[in-house]
């Protein structure tokens, strides 16, 4: 999560990697797509509290059985992330995002096993 987190914030400050993201269109995302990369840093940080608390190393969440489920429809994110990249019409990104993502969904399932 924390490579992703970085990987976001470049593209947020303009590095030419938009072609890896996003649909691969555009080489230094707009303002829009910019907002987008914001958010997804958010909701990396959400996903590793969620992964660091089911693997046991905090205990962040007070809520156990949302952990549990939360990191199911983690994984289950991860699978569909698969799918979308591999989709994508960027080449750089079906290459990278796709594999990442099925790293991501296979980790996570077993974290979420417990």
């Amino acid at each position: 999560m924390a490579s992703l987190i970085v990987f976001q914030a470049a593209l947020i400050a303009g590095a030419p990697l938009g072609q890896f993201a996003w649909g691969g269109q555009d080489r230094v995302l707009p303002i829009r797509k910019r907002l987008g990369s914001a958010t997804s840093i958010g909701l990396y940080l959400i996903f590793g509290v969620l992964v660091v608390q089911r693997a046991g190393l905090a205990d962040i969440i007070p809520w156990p059985g949302f952990v549990i489920v939360a990191t199911w429809v983690l994984a289950g994110y991860f699978l569909l992330g698969i799918v979308l990249n591999a989709a994508s019409r960027s080449q750089p990104e079906r290459w990278t995002m796709a594999p990442l993502c099925a790293v991501l969904a296979g980790l996570t399932v077993l974290v979420a096993l417990g």
